[in-house]
């Protein structure tokens, strides 16, 4: 399996791998920067062989003391390698230490392999907002981040 590194990264590299992501609109920087402004913000990317191969972008959207998981986006040719889990292994670290008390994500309904892998890895559904086209649905979810515990040998 190819190493995967997670780094922090700048807009401009979210909006040339957001294009690759066929699922998603190709948004502007200024739609992200807009988005971001003045909030407490993550902005990563996974990198295999030195190239950002996906990203996730999250911020401080509710002030309720969760973090939301806004984007998060691989590019198709390296989807099952391992890049979304270690993003999210990354912005759950990085939100614990925070002290955020829960991830929040929103998805749609058709995007099944996303919502897969939120329930497999401790995500439960809070919300289902409706649209015409039952696919398009908008599906909320969140899991808890219990407080990080040091295991001392004895």
């Amino acid at each position: 399996m190819e190493k995967i590194v997670i780094t922090h990264i700048g807009i401009d590299e979210v909006v040339t791998v957001n294009k690759t992501v066929t699922e998603f609109d190709p948004y502007t920087k200024e739609y992200f920067d807009n988005r971001l402004k003045g909030k407490d913000s993550l902005i990563i990317g996974a990198h295999i062989n030195d190239h950002v191969v996906g990203y996730l972008v999250g911020y401080n959207r509710f002030n309720d003391g969760s973090f939301y998981c806004w984007m998060v986006g691989v590019n198709p040719d390296f989807r099952g390698k391992g890049v979304l889990k270690t993003l999210m292994d990354y912005q759950e670290k990085w939100a614990r230490k925070r002290e955020y008390s829960k991830i929040k994500i929103k998805t749609r309904n058709h995007l099944r392999e996303m919502l897969t892998y939120l329930v497999r890895y401790g995500f439960y559904f809070t919300e289902v907002v409706e649209y015409p086209n039952i696919e398009d649905n908008r599906i909320l979810l969140e899991k808890k981040l219990g407080a990080v515990h040091l295991i001392q040998k004895q």
